[in-house]
């Protein structure tokens, strides 16, 4: 579970406003060599995550980065009232090549991180599910102007499904689904946190 030069080391999930902002980054990052690829999607916040993250703003551009570093910076003039994610990934448990096209992100945590038992049971069971095309370990960075009034306790201990297929989705996100819930019955506690619903490739 380490990360590569060629392999993805995380997302942003930035708040489309339809307006210029939006566009101007959107344009930027079409145009950028740190961000490998570009989408327009819908979010679905889960019931838990609602209080930490409550927000009327369910379409996003998600951009899969590079360098973090970068990515910030790029965004940095673009902060507002509404929320901006980055997850970074910090441990890769597998990068491959899946049939269909990016379809379903989905992003969950594990309310005890630290065990590494856990995260080998996570990994392990994982790596069996043939539509999950990128998966790894990792961090929520959260910007906006005004910090939340709850801190959200599991930052450090973020799962990431990339899913592809060529399915609704709803279907992938039953598959989502059913996979927390088969890693939960080895008595490992993960939560769904947010599912981004890819509508539209940008690059």
């Amino acid at each position: 579970m380490t990360k590569t030069a060629n392999m993805v080391t995380g997302y942003v999930c930035v708040p489309y406003l339809h307006n210029h902002d939006s566009i101007e980054l959107k344009d930027l990052w079409v145009n950028s060599r740190n961000i490998d690829s570009l989408f327009f999607a819908t979010a679905t916040f889960s019931p838990d995550s609602k209080p930490y993250f409550s927000s009327p703003i369910n379409h996003f551009i998600i951009a899969k980065f590079k360098n973090s570093v970068k990515t910030q910076n790029d965004f940095s003039n673009y902060i507002s009232e509404q929320p901006i994610f980055i997850f970074n990934v910090d441990n890769v448990i597998f990068q491959r090549g899946t049939d269909g096209s990016t379809n379903f992100i989905s992003i969950y945590y594990l309310e005890y991180g630290d065990h590494q038992d856990d995260l080998l049971d996570v990994a392990m069971y994982t790596a069996r599910r043939d539509k999950i095309g990128i998966s790894g370990f990792g961090n929520m960075k959260l910007f906006a102007k005004e910090t939340p009034k709850f801190t959200f306790p599991y930052s450090d201990h973020i799962v990431m499904f990339e899913i592809s297929s060529k399915k609704s989705h709803q279907s992938d996100n039953k598959y989502c689904e059913q996979t927390r819930r088969d890693i939960c019955r080895k008595g490992i506690i993960m939560n769904n946190l947010v599912s981004f619903s890819i509508l539209e490739k940008l690059k």
